[in-house]
């Protein structure tokens, strides 16, 4: 019915020509209000679909998952808002190809356009997040997301050696969940895979994070990547010495154009494992109970990756090919390119307790 207010609005509007123009407001006026409530109902009915659709349990879908018309909610993202870092890792798999980082106030607005999006949880890692501006950018990002946006989860991927206690003291209130990239607690391993940094002790200061956390109330998450240097170590006893919240134990993964290939700044072929040795780590760890297992299969296409021109990467065709970025185009357009697949990333626990107002620790 209220797809005939703009034909009947424009045999008003011819209408009006032969009329005083004192009559013309008199004449539109209701037509304008009529069209403009058709509009707001109109909208108003598409989101209550899409509303009652996701209530139901339908996932969103990105390019190539199957057609439909329900666009896809990041929900959580994971924004690389910088590729340098201080560590080099052989296997790392977004690395220092450029130096670019968005002015703090474009990076806010394109926070800003993910929350009104339907972002629950943003997670900022690298490159090594606290090298720009020694940790001040990080922690403005961080109090916009939690004091500004309210979003329910904010939290950090970090190598950690940047970290310094003044910035717990000034930004610590507004992190929900810092981890941190531990892939062996053997310092000459973590030599060999790249994260050697002279005289610093990487497990040492591991523990003292550990601390520092606990002080400040931030959620302790260790993240592992298994591979050719560490797949045989045991590490039941110091995972469960440090009490994580979470565990996650990644199979290092190859992705072209990163860590393989004729452009790519590692070669990380020498430090891939085979899936039955994963299997094999994992199942000399199955006691953990802070163990969150990702095999290449579950992290290739589950999570929603944002570079540092805020653009989403689309890693199906194992690389990252990049969408046009959401300050040019918006979140609803640029996410189509993501390759994201919502199922998966439910599937391998993605939507998680992450917010420690609902953790409940013992602090």
């Amino acid at each position: 019915m209220w797809m005939l207010v703009p034909i009947a609005f424009a045999l008003k509007l011819l209408s009006a020509f032969l009329q005083p123009l004192g009559s013309v407001w008199s004449s539109l006026g209701p037509l304008f209000l009529q069209l403009r409530a058709a509009s707001w109902l109109a909208g108003a009915e598409r989101s209550r679909q899409l509303q009652g659709r996701r209530e139901a349990g339908e996932p969103g879908r990105a390019e190539g998952e199957g057609g439909g018309d329900l666009p896809t909610t990041p929900t959580s993202v994971n924004y690389h808002f910088t590729r340098q870092c201080n560590y080099k890792c052989g296997f790392c798999f977004h690395t220092a190809k450029t130096s670019f980082v968005l002015p703090l106030e474009e990076a806010k607005r394109g926070l800003l356009m993910l929350k009104e999006a339907g972002m629950e949880k943003i997670n900022f890692s690298g490159g090594e997040p606290f090298l720009q501006d020694r940790g001040e950018y990080l922690g403005s990002l961080v109090k916009f997301c939690k004091q500004e946006l309210q979003l329910p989860s904010v939290s950090i991927v970090s190598n950690g050696s940047l970290i310094r206690e003044r910035w717990f003291q000034k930004y610590g209130e507004y992190l929900d969940i810092l981890a941190i990239s531990c892939d062996s607690f053997d310092e000459q391993v973590n030599v060999l895979i790249g994260r050697g940094q002279g005289k610093k002790n990487h497990v040492e200061n591991l523990q003292k994070l550990r601390t520092w956390c606990k002080e400040y109330r931030v959620a302790f998450k260790i993240n592992s990547v298994i591979n050719r240097f560490n797949v045989d170590e045991d590490m039941k006893e110091q995972i469960n010495a440090l009490n994580p919240v979470r565990w996650k134990v990644f199979q290092c993964l190859i992705i072209e154009g990163e860590n393989s290939g004729e452009d790519a700044l590692r070669e990380a072929e020498r430090f891939v494992i085979s899936d039955e040795e994963f299997e094999a780590f994992l199942d000399r760890h199955k006691d953990v109970s802070c163990l969150v297992p990702e095999s290449n299969q579950k992290m290739r296409d589950s999570y929603l990756i944002l570079d540092e021109y805020m653009r989403f990467l689309n890693c199906r065709n194992g690389r990252k090919d990049p969408s046009k970025s959401i300050l040019d185009v918006g979140v609803e357009e640029a996410i189509k390119f993501s390759g994201f697949d919502e199922k998966m990333f439910l599937k391998r626990g993605g939507k998680y307790v992450w917010s420690k107002a609902d953790l409940k620790l013992d602090w």
